[in-house]
């Protein structure tokens, strides 16, 4: 049975990780609203990389603080989907990240804290999970009769999903450069 300690520590990483996400998503929508191609479908989509770094880093956790986020996300802003839509896009949006994680743990010997995770593997779980969550988001849309279910959508949120993705990951790679340099190391822990 889990201590409190780790009750506490769930709870957290799912928190921290809706929150993150809706914020991310709310800064997104802001800055490449003009780049829309349709409801739900960026050419640059960033939260796509935060989706990634979250499960990456909390897996489950923060699959479930990605789903919580996107129910909130979908429940105020995208009001005219039935709650079937709704729970499907918080599920795709939960479970495609932990598939590309999980693909890349089990069949490119990641180990699961992350400790040798090279570049080539982060730009192919940036693949796998794009094409993940652009196929089952586009899938899901077209079974629930939405108009941003098709394959030129698929194109546009695929092509989003690695942008914002390649995006997120240059900004987090930058500010540790930075952080490291300020404090005169080499490494980020030592």
């Amino acid at each position: 049975m889990p201590t409190p300690k780790i009750i506490a520590q769930i709870c957290f990483e799912v928190l921290l990780s809706a929150l993150l996400y809706a914020a991310f998503f709310y800064v997104n929508q802001f800055i490449t609203l003009p780049l829309e191609m349709g409801r739900g479908v960026n050419w640059i989509f960033i939260p796509a990389g935060l989706r990634i770094f979250l499960t990456l880093i909390f897996n489950y956790s923060g699959a479930v603080g990605l789903s919580l986020a996107s129910l909130f996300i979908n429940y105020f802003d995208y009001y005219e989907f039935d709650w079937t839509t709704k729970l499907g896009i918080a599920i795709i949006c939960a479970i495609a990240p932990l598939l590309g994680r999980h693909f890349v743990i089990h069949n490119l010997r990641v180990n699961p804290d992350l400790s040798n995770i090279s570049f080539r593997q982060l730009i192919i779980i940036i693949i796998a999970y794009s094409l993940l969550s652009s196929g089952l988001h586009q899938i899901w849309f077209g079974l629930q009769g939405l108009d941003s279910g098709s394959f030129n959508h698929w194109i546009a949120m695929f092509s989003g999903d690695i942008a914002g993705s390649i995006l997120f990951v240059a900004v987090i790679k930058y500010g540790i450069d930075i952080f490291k340099g300020r404090l005169g190391r080499s490494k980020l822990l030592e």
